[in-house]
């Protein structure tokens, strides 16, 4: 299939899948992840460059919109359920997923903690698609959810760093850039907007993707993740955000009419359903070591801190996409895992992401009028 064929043909799922979403009531992001699982199975493509190159870039850009959307004093005045809260949700199905995988599956020690780690993540992208989608982001559920999703996804970065990657010698220029921008795009942005922006060649949205490009490029180089520090940018600019409402709605209509679907159709269209048939017994033992343990552990603290949304909290928190996907990919480059142990990863990363958000949002969702953060400032609904 040619690559204008499949442009054409994952343009039609993204419509499809849109629709189905509205008519169902669920996630569009849970919509594109199983279209993905089908529309790769059914016409067995590789997956192209360029749809690799914008998935990634996609998974990067919601991953900045995440920070955006954290309420930073609302992170400092909660900072303990944040991190309770965060940690449990990691360290929780990464001892359980290591311990299952070296002795019970007979992985060796390597292969068992990149197991661990793939499956100890919370989804920043699922998490942030289903609250902006349900209006819950600007809740106070939809606030504490992100900050102890960020906390969880801190940790598995770390992990994934301390345990596995050899850092270049541009890990001294990336983490110069990171801190640069860090610091100067939140002051350079009230200079830059009022400027050049509210235009319709939108010079604002140019330069955050021009930011974010960077903290790419530098990454590679460095042999490390630009995602932690496209999140932290993010946190730094949702002061300004938060001010500046439209700037923020425009970054979510390119996102979400564009970069979004491919990122989570090629999430599904990782999954080789054939190498899973002769495993399913591995994939069902390995499903229930990340499910179990995060539900187990998150469950008491979220009914301490985010009562009484305990159940939909622990469900999102439980979903798993972004940094599952980036751990088993490096895995599987630096021959530490194998092609059938990644596709059982990605394949419980793939189910985490769909099947607790399908629960949470058919079941146990709030509604986001009934539930507002008064303390919040009032912004304008998205177009």
């Amino acid at each position: 299939m040619s690559d204008l064929a499949l442009a054409a043909v994952l343009m039609g799922t993204i419509l499809l899948a849109s629709t189905i979403s509205v008519e169902l009531g669920l996630s569009v992001a849970l919509i594109e992840l199983l279209a993905g699982v089908i529309v790769g199975n059914a016409t067995h493509v590789d997956i192209p460059s360029w749809l690799t190159f914008i998935g990634s870039f996609a998974g990067i850009v919601l991953t900045f919109q995440a920070g955006a959307e954290v309420d930073v004093p609302q992170l400092r005045r909660e900072w303990k359920a944040s991190t309770s809260i965060g940690l449990v949700s990691f360290f929780a199905p990464f001892a359980v997923v290591a311990l299952v995988a070296y002795y019970g599956l007979d992985w060796s020690r390597r292969q068992a903690e990149i197991g661990g780690l793939a499956l100890s993540t919370t989804s920043l992208a699922v998490v942030y698609a289903v609250l902006v989608e349900t209006g819950l982001n600007r809740e106070l559920v939809g606030k504490r959810l992100m900050s102890a999703t960020f906390v969880t996804d801190i940790a598995t970065v770390t992990g994934l760093t301390v345990l596995f990657l050899k850092p270049t010698i541009w890990i001294a220029p990336f983490a110069l850039v990171s801190i640069a921008l860090i610091a100067g795009l939140p002051r350079a942005s009230r200079l830059f907007f009022p400027r050049y922006g509210n235009r319709v060649i939108e010079p604002e949205i140019k330069l955050v993707f021009a930011c974010l490009f960077l903290l790419m490029w530098l990454g590679s180089r460095a042999n490390s993740q630009p995602a932690l520090p496209a999140f932290i940018l993010g946190l730094a600019m949702s002061r300004f955000y938060a001010t500046h409402r439209t700037q923020q709605d425009r970054m979510r209509i390119v996102s979400f009419a564009f970069l979004t679907p491919f990122f989570f159709l090629k999430g599904g269209m990782n999954v080789s359903t054939s190498a899973l048939w002769a495993s399913l017994g591995t994939l069902g033992i390995l499903f229930v070591a990340k499910m179990v343990p995060k539900l187990c552990g998150v469950y008491p603290l979220a009914r301490k801190y985010t009562s009484p949304h305990a159940t939909f909290t622990t469900l999102l928190m439980s979903t798993g996409l972004t940094f599952g996907t980036i751990t088993s990919l490096y895995g599987l480059s630096a021959h530490i895992i194998d092609r059938t142990q990644f596709s059982l990863l990605i394949a419980v990363v793939v189910l985490s992401a769909i099947i607790p958000t399908a629960i949470a949002q058919r079941f146990y969702q709030p509604t986001a009028a009934a539930h507002r953060d008064l303390t919040a400032p009032v912004a304008p609904a998205p177009d």
